[in-house]
């Protein structure tokens, strides 16, 4: 895996994870505000939910990149059987 690959898989995990841990302990405003959203959460924790998905991408990419790198999950080999199969090869 190249760095520019291996960037890129650690990009779109980490936009996927993020997307799975930002509703995680949203609650709603008690008091309805003039100009605010009724969905928008009291206290988002951003920062906490960024670092949290920093450390799950991290594990998750590990583990993407393992399996790459030990050709249990052999992405070259899976595209030219996709080939053969469609008469480009």
């Amino acid at each position: 895996m190249t760095i520019f690959t291996g960037f890129m898989v650690y990009l779109m995990t980490f936009w996927t994870v993020l997307f799975c841990v930002l509703p995680w302990g949203n609650k709603r405003h008690e008091n309805e505000e003039e100009g605010l959203a009724g969905s928008a959460p009291a206290n988002p924790r951003i920062k906490q939910k960024f670092i949290i998905t920093a450390l799950v991408s991290a594990i998750i990419w590990g583990i993407i990149f393992a399996l790459v790198e030990m050709q249990i999950v052999d992405f070259r080999g899976i595209a030219l059987q996709m080939a053969k199969e469609d008469g480009r090869l």
